[in-house]
């Protein structure tokens, strides 16, 4: 009778273990996680005031708390990243929405993106000039429309009729941007969010201007899936800042989504050798931020700074704009 007891927990230990592990991978991992990021380049200490600089962290909290909110009541990770993306649209601070940087032209191109990590479901905008919250408008396509991605007039017309908020050109007019427009520099400050819910669920969202001084009709990575934006409950969700041409002839967000499912990569390896190898080998600047399914997140860059920050369940938020905070 001793060996056959023996015998049976014997067999049972693997599946004992296995539980365990479980149990502990389960406890380990966070209700909620919501990161955001506002753009990367030459982000150095000596060149931002210190009147600015705190308006950037006041600006990235406001984000912060406005997705988590929605993430601590129990929320999706859509309306998260929806609510997150839209506090920095409304700001001239960053390069989307009312921050837009001109083209060529002296106008304003603005995309977006979203993308549903549960159903693989996504949306897109490219080249509008009037939707106030862009973010918003792509969530639209994805819910609300047979598509992927719409742009320019045929997107505007299709906000309208859905009821976005629609704004004259005058409302994304800042001082600053056109400042760098009559310099003709370039300017990077995408702004983007990913998050994991209670239900874990991930979604992944962009916002941008673009480039100041871009040519008229050139679309960036921010409102293509797999470069600028992707989301897959398998891995994981990212959003990426940069220089868009490199993001999307590598298919940034999407490679380290398929690093980790097809070479078992860890999220950060995956966001490692994809920006600080594979992108900077190429000559390619700019950085993503992304969130696992089990709730570990990356903000991995190969510039001098990011404008970023999360917060996780239990936690208070965290903002970062330099290389070594």
């Amino acid at each position: 009778m001793k060996h056959t007891i023996r015998w049976l927990l014997w067999m049972l230990l693997p599946a004992v273990m296995a539980f365990l592990s479980s149990c502990n991978t389960t406890s380990d991992k966070p209700d909620y996680v919501l990161v955001i990021h506002g753009g990367a380049g030459g982000i150095n200490k000596e060149n931002i005031s210190a009147e600015k600089e705190k308006l950037y962290r006041i600006k990235l909290d406001e984000a912060l708390k406005a997705g988590s909110m929605i993430l601590q009541e129990g929320g999706s990770s859509l309306d998260a990243v929806e609510a997150a993306i839209r506090v920095l649209e409304d700001s001239p601070l960053f390069n989307a929405g009312k921050g837009a940087v001109f083209n060529e032209n002296g106008e304003h191109e603005m995309d977006a993106s979203i993308m549903d990590g549960q159903t693989l479901d996504a949306g897109a905008v490219a080249g509008v000039h009037g939707i106030r919250n862009p973010i918003t408008a792509a969530r639209a396509v994805m819910e609300d429309s047979p598509h992927v991605l719409l742009t320019g007039s045929g997107a505007e017309q299709f906000a309208i009729k859905n009821g976005l908020s629609i704004a004259d050109s005058s409302y994304f007019f800042t001082q600053g941007r056109w400042d760098s427009y009559q310099k003709i520099k370039d300017k990077h400050g995408t702004v983007g969010a990913v998050a994991l819910d209670r239900e874990g669920n991930l979604t992944a969202g962009t916002s941008t201007g673009g480039m100041t001084f871009k040519m008229a009709g050139r679309v960036g990575d921010s409102p293509i899936i797999g470069a600028g934006t992707y989301a897959n409950n398998n891995t994981c969700a990212v959003s990426a800042t940069g220089h868009g041409e490199y993001f999307i002839r590598n298919v940034i967000a999407y490679d380290i989504s398929a690093l980790m499912e097809y070479r078992g990569y860890s999220l950060h390896e995956a966001c490692s050798t994809v920006i600080r190898e594979k992108l900077k080998r190429m000559g390619g600047t700019g950085g993503v931020i992304a969130v696992d399914k089990d709730g570990n997140i990356d903000m991995e860059f190969n510039t001098s700074g990011m404008f970023r920050g999360f917060v996780k369940a239990g936690g208070e938020p965290k903002v970062y704009l330099y290389g070594k905070e």
